[in-house]
């Protein structure tokens, strides 16, 4: 069963869908169980769904895409390392 931080630390990843099996089980029934992590459940849902909806009708500006590659870049070092 997953802790606090655990359960904290893979919200996006578990709103995504993006957890092995087990790993989604473990974040279930220790989001069954701890009302504090259900609230930051329940905040982060929401707020995808909020955001999802303001962009939806909303055009991305003009060179946010190669802005964002830029910041990874920069925080990627080449050899498989971010730093």
């Amino acid at each position: 069963m997953a802790d606090c931080a655990e359960t904290i630390r893979e919200l996006e990843a578990f709103l995504d869908s993006e957890l092995a099996p087990e790993v989604r089980a473990g974040i279930q029934a220790h989001l069954g169980g701890c009302n504090d992590c259900l609230q930051a459940f329940d905040f982060h849902a929401e707020l995808r769904t909020v955001i999802s909806e303001k962009c939806r009708n909303d055009e991305m500006p003009a060179g946010l895409m190669s802005r964002i590659e830029l910041c990874f870049n920069e925080d990627f070092d080449g050899d498989g390392d971010i730093g």
